[in-house]
């Protein structure tokens, strides 16, 4: 009786859209999930914007992004409400979603471990969560890849870049990160994942940081590539 009252006084609703979730619906609602606007990247991993946005930047194996970023689509509101309002389940069920499409690609690129892009310690605290970690542990867990979120970690703290233009974001990124050396780290396929790629400068640092490690393949995906 309880349950059944606090679902009239506080329903679910749809983090993309806010519209109010049907039976049998959850997190996101039927006709968000029918518009989001997919890349399809996972049909040409190696052939894709992202992947030649890193052309002479990083020698990566393959480069994905799930769905495209605009200021007019759904996909800024999900990303939003995963990033800043702790509705972790978003970054569960688009890992659900992601995974049917992206498993084979991990299969035949022999991903060894994923691995999410970390926060400042001072970050962490102030956020309360890292955004990217349940989309990166579900889709490790479906495609039944290790996980590993404490390979990496971030040297320094900065500010929000949500107003950086492109310049300045990219000299932030330099030598941000570092890795936690451990001889049984060697020889592996890495899989970066983050939550937006826009200049790519924090990817890109991330990569140079595991390439330190020997023998070490890397690749790259994110929940959401943006348009400019």
């Amino acid at each position: 009786m309880l349950k059944n009252l606090l679902k009239l006084l506080f329903p679910d609703i749809c983090y993309g859209c806010g519209s109010l979730l049907i039976k049998n619906e959850r997190v996101i609602c039927t006709a968000c999930r029918h518009t989001l606007p997919r890349t399809y990247h996972h049909q040409s991993p190696e052939q894709n914007e992202i992947h030649k946005k890193f052309y002479g930047l990083l020698p990566l194996e393959f480069s994905c992004s799930f769905l495209y970023f605009t200021h007019k689509n759904n996909v800024k509101e999900l990303i939003h409400n995963l990033k800043y309002r702790n509705k972790t389940a978003i970054g569960k069920e688009l890992g659900m979603i992601y995974s049917s499409d992206i498993r084979k690609v991990i299969e035949k690129y022999h991903v060894d471990c994923i691995v999410p892009v970390p926060l400042h310690p001072k970050r962490l605290k102030e956020r309360g969560y890292n955004q990217i970690e349940t989309f990166a542990k579900t889709i490790a867990e479906t495609c039944k890849v290790d996980y590993n979120p404490t390979i990496l970690y971030r040297k320094t703290y900065s500010k929000t870049q949500t107003k950086k233009n492109k310049e300045s974001r990219q000299m932030d990124k330099r030598n941000v990160f570092a890795v936690q050396y451990n001889k049984e780290n060697e020889g592996k396929h890495y899989l970066l994942i983050d939550d937006v790629l826009t200049t790519g400068a924090t990817l890109e640092s991330c990569g140079n940081a595991l390439l330190e490690i020997p023998n070490t393949k890397i690749s790259i995906l994110t929940i959401a590539y943006t348009l400019s």
